[in-house]
């Protein structure tokens, strides 16, 4: 279900405080990438990635990421993303 304006607002404000905790580097999204974002995604919910290279197909890619990680592209601000997928409920 897609977050409402307020959830993405409130997230926004929590990732300003957040380091990147990946980065997007010479070999671009690969499979291993995106396994990292899954796990990292896995154990924080919300995570900032930086695109340190493929600058200029951060529009294209951000979204691809999001997609390939079954997470929600929050912003895209600069060569920074964030993206949050909620946590599965603890039984």
């Amino acid at each position: 279900m897609p977050l409402s304006s307020s959830e993405k607002r409130k997230l926004k404000g929590e990732a300003q405080r957040l380091e990147p905790v990946l980065k997007v580097g010479k070999n671009g999204v690969s499979a291993a990438f995106i396994k990292s974002a899954d796990e990292a995604l896995a154990s924080h919910g919300l995570i900032k990635i930086k695109f340190t290279e493929f600058k200029e197909q951060k529009k294209q890619l951000a979204p691809e990421i999001a997609q390939k990680t079954s997470s929600e592209l929050i912003m895209l601000v600069g060569n920074v993303a964030v993206f949050f997928r909620a946590k599965p409920a603890a039984d």
